[in-house]
């Protein structure tokens, strides 16, 4: 399972590093330490309370404004698989998007919840991107 550092699961979020490092401090988000020494968090544990945020109101930031509309790039938070088509959840920062795919195009992705994702939007439908 991917794990992401404090810095990386601040983007992901919307937030600052300092914001994501106070969170995990505070036991709010779970780590561990790698080799190194670094902080990280489970990408499961980071969907789980990116969803958890979106639901209530931190009230620590203000959220980032651009005129880049149509690419939002998050966290992978549930998939739903059926025979031919799915179902991707991606939380990006406040914003959670649903997309409805193929099965055969998540599964030639390699998405799993708890992985770093873009959803690009094009008028109706909604892309992802695996990065």
């Amino acid at each position: 399972m991917q794990s992401y550092t404090i810095g990386q699961a601040a983007r992901l979020l919307g937030v600052s590093a300092d914001t994501a490092r106070r969170w995990a401090d505070a036991g709010r988000v779970a780590t561990h330490r790698d080799e190194s020494g670094r902080r990280l968090i489970d990408g499961r544990d980071l969907a789980a309370f990116s969803v958890e945020l979106a639901k209530g109101d931190s009230g620590e930031e203000e959220p980032s404004y651009t005129s880049v509309r149509n690419a939002f790039p998050g966290i992978v938070t549930a998939i739903k698989l059926g025979d031919v088509a799915a179902q991707v959840e991606i939380q990006a920062g406040p914003h959670r998007l649903v997309s409805l795919l193929t099965r055969e195009a998540v599964e030639e992705l390699g998405l799993e919840v708890g992985m770093e994702a873009t959803a690009r939007v094009k008028s109706t439908n909604v892309h992802i991107d695996r990065v």
